[in-house]
């Protein structure tokens, strides 16, 4: 590979997940998951389990945990739990991750729409943008729960090329986790995987795997506010 100039006028869309992704949050939710899984007396997150649910919606990730069949009054009680912890530990201690904001200026200049695509939840969804400041900035926005199946499948990521009106194949797909990765390969988007979750040799595992892995947006971006991607 050849680090090469990807003109925006290539890109329809661009599509970022939210956690891990806008943000280097996860810590947050690991704290909120530790907490929860001694509470209910499960075996501690392995870095194998994280990989198979970190992306995932707790829909699918909680009767995995519990090893059977719940009801959706009960994964709601227990998504309630986690999430208001994850909430409760992140407020007023998040931050954007380095270079978004420049890539997102660099965009709107560009006129290259903007969605996010994630497995959060609405309240989660609505506090991360929030303490970042950027309601307002990144409204468009392909919820897990609002489509037939959550990540590793590629619904979520059609659904913010839908809402963006672009071709799914035409856009690059940003994410932190291996199964977000699958989930935006498998839309036919181009991914650029970032590295605030899990190391590059697991992120570059992927199938598809990612056209480039980065630590942040910075690397993305030259002295000239354009961005660059390694294809």
């Amino acid at each position: 590979m050849t680090s090469t100039a990807f003109p925006a006028r290539r890109v329809a869309g661009v599509v970022f997940d939210i956690d891990g992704t806008l943000l280097d949050n996860m810590p947050f939710h690991i704290e909120a998951f530790e907490a929860f899984t001694a509470a209910h007396q499960l075996p501690p997150l392995t870095l194998e389990m994280r990989k198979w649910m970190d992306g995932r919606r707790n829909s699918d990730i909680f009767p995995r945990l519990f090893e059977r069949a719940l009801t959706e009054e009960e994964i709601a009680t227990l998504s309630l739990e986690k999430e208001s912890a994850y909430r409760r530990l992140s407020a007023g201690r998040l931050r954007p991750l380095g270079g978004l904001m420049r890539l997102l200026d660099a965009l709107d200049h560009a006129r290259v729409p903007v969605a996010l695509a994630t497995s959060a939840p609405r309240e989660n969804v609505e506090h991360t943008l929030h303490e970042l400041g950027m309601t307002e900035r990144l409204p468009i926005i392909a919820r897990s729960d609002e489509v037939p199946h959550g990540k590793p499948e590629p619904d979520v990521f059609l659904e913010a090329a839908r809402k963006l009106g672009v071709r799914a194949a035409d856009c690059v797909a940003f994410e932190d986790a291996p199964m977000g990765l699958v989930a935006a390969g498998r839309a036919g988007m181009t991914c650029v995987a970032v590295t605030t979750s899990y190391p590059p040799e697991v992120l570059a595992t992927t199938e598809p795997p990612p056209a480039i892995v980065v630590p942040d947006f910075e690397t993305l971006i030259d002295r000239e506010g354009a961005w660059l991607l390694t294809l």
